[in-house]
């Protein structure tokens, strides 16, 4: 199993600049008209340099039999819950349960404007009162890098209040609160023990029971993974944090054959990329894993399995565009992105999604996974 590689500085400064506010998905696709579904939305296509631009439920034409999906069954929790420090109100963002019982939250501040902000002078053995009668318990930073996300003990269940008085995590951008429905994807499963994402792992909304019926009848294949996805740094883009995953048998020999016959493997998400990339050994075989992952995929570690990715578009900070950069080249990323913003694509989890596909080479045979 592959662990962690070191995290390199982020990247402040991109040619391709800031991305305008008004670029940013305020409502899911399907509220924006009359008969539109969760595929309403575009599809900006990479192959190398080479930039086209398509509608969504055109992916099936752009895939191929024998193409692999490595989808993430993750559900998303409602994971944000009022909390009360003293006479101050706070929202709590459960992120990651850890083994030992506690989870690592983060502690925010409401806006006024039905989200949050980043909160200031969380300490240890700070106390919240929770919905019901809980009780919030903070008690070390979950990592040296920082104090946003913090280990703490919760009196009680904590995934049964998350259901009786939980809601989706919400930032700025978004216009109003969804029902935890707007949150799942047509992959997410039940977990046998409860836990789920802290956020939904977008890169996957788009795709509808439908769509997924054409592209099985086309001969594209999916791999299920598991990979339970913790609280984004909305304000700091710090990278991942270690995460939950599972790499399960099936899916592993689904992987492993795809490869060994030459055909591509396309992670949904930078989750899925996580999850399997952590599962591959030395010599680019996955094996089947569970457990954490603390890998963070970046151009100099680069992906042994992956071939190709669809994802969403990502702020110029973002930690996830090292990920992009080790599947595509950062070239080819920057091309996208700047498509992406002349075109006016929509950012964020109810926004506008990104195909990178392998460049092919007439006459050349493939030697590994990671050729392009």
């Amino acid at each position: 199993m592959r662990t962690g590689t070191g995290v390199p500085p982020l990247e402040r400064s991109r040619e391709w600049g800031k991305v305008p506010e008004g670029l940013s998905a305020r409502v899911p696709a399907e509220q924006r008209g009359p008969g539109l579904g969760r595929d309403a939305v575009r599809l900006l296509v990479s192959r190398g340099t080479q930039v086209t631009h398509h509608a969504f439920p055109e992916l099936p034409l752009l895939l191929r039999a024998g193409d692999l999906l490595v989808v993430n069954t993750s559900p998303t929790l409602a994971a944000a819950v009022d909390g009360r420090i003293g006479d101050a109100r706070v929202v709590v963002h459960f992120s990651t349960r850890g083994d030992d019982g506690r989870w690592a939250v983060e502690l925010r501040e409401p806006d006024g404007r039905g989200t949050t902000r980043a909160r200031t002078g969380t300490r240890a053995y700070m106390e919240v009162m929770l919905p019901g009668a809980g009780r919030l318990v903070l008690q070390e930073p979950l990592s040296p890098r920082g104090e946003r996300l913090w280990w703490a003990r919760a009196d009680g269940d904590v995934l049964a209040m998350l259901r009786a008085h939980g809601r989706p995590i919400r930032y700025s951008y978004t216009e109003r609160d969804q029902p935890l429905s707007a949150y799942q994807t047509v992959f997410a499963l039940p977990s046998p023990d409860g836990a789920g994402s802290a956020e939904m792992p977008s890169a996957a909304r788009p795709f509808t029971a439908a769509l997924v019926a054409e592209l099985v009848s086309r001969g594209v294949q999916f791999a299920p993974v598991t990979l339970h996805t913790g609280v984004a740094s909305a304000e700091a883009h710090e990278p991942p944090y270690p995460e939950r995953f599972a790499v399960p048998e099936a899916s592993a020999r689904l992987i492993n054959d795809a490869r060994a016959g030459g055909r591509r493997v396309i992670a949904v998400g930078t989750t899925a990329v996580r999850a399997v990339e952590s599962a591959a050994g030395q010599d680019g075989v996955v094996r089947a894993a569970q457990g954490w992952t603390d890998l963070v995929v970046t151009p100099e570690c680069g992906v042994r399995v992956v071939d190709g990715l669809l994802t969403g578009l990502h702020e110029p900070e973002a930690s996830h565009l090292r990920m992009l950069e080790a599947v595509a080249g950062r070239p080819a990323v920057d091309r996208a992105y700047e498509e992406a913003l002349s075109g006016l694509y929509l950012w964020h989890e109810f926004g506008d999604v990104h195909l990178i596909l392998p460049v092919e080479h007439p006459h050349t045979t493939r030697c590994d996974g990671n050729s392009w």
